[in-house]
């Protein structure tokens, strides 16, 4: 079930961890959760995943089985690159992009998400607080340029997304150095 959870970030570097840090909220409503993340600046929808994609899809056929959504989100003429990123627990390279999402980062871009199939989970890393948004099928996540975030797919990870980007490099990240990601609970 797609869920919010926001902690106290104050102190949460690799220098200092706060020894009592306050406890973290949970939502799980859709609409509480787009609102929390809204005040902050990220977009957050429930989208309906209306095609279920076979198991050896390629990412021309889930792009093209998801047109539609594609046409509405370009139609804004912001996002003009789209791919798709499917990975499943037999994914040859899941353990390094597991790594490298995990690590700190940024974009000079949006960092815009359609989840098809499965989850992953997305933590915020805003001020003086992380927001770990568990992305699940018919979220759709909009995260602006120069958010501080990661990403965890989880040991198994089972997610398909569509990526829309303004950069025909697709995806570029800048990584902060910040070892903020180690303090906070990953995908199970």
């Amino acid at each position: 079930m797609t869920s919010l959870v926001i902690h106290s970030a104050a102190g949460a570097s690799d220098a200092t961890i706060s020894a009592h840090p306050p406890e973290p909220r949970h939502l799980e409503d859709p609409a509480l959760i787009a609102a929390e993340l809204e005040a902050r600046g990220i977009g957050f929808e429930r989208w309906p995943a209306r095609v279920e994609l076979a198991h050896d899809a390629t990412p021309d056929t889930i792009l093209a089985a998801y047109a539609s959504e594609i046409r509405q989100v370009q139609a804004t003429g912001n996002y003009p690159t789209v791919d798709a990123i499917r990975l499943t627990p037999e994914h040859p390279d899941r353990v390094a992009l597991r790594r490298k999402f995990l690590a700190e980062h940024t974009h000079s871009e949006d960092e815009v998400r359609f989840f098809v199939e499965g989850r992953g989970l997305f933590c915020l890393h805003i001020g003086e607080e992380v927001l770990q948004v568990l992305c699940e099928q018919n979220d759709f996540l909009r995260v602006p340029a120069g958010t501080r975030h990661w990403f965890d797919m989880g040991e198994a990870p089972r997610f398909t997304a569509i990526r829309f980007f303004d950069n025909p490099e697709g995806w570029v990240a800048q990584f902060t150095g910040d070892g903020i990601a180690d303090h906070y609970p990953l995908l199970d």
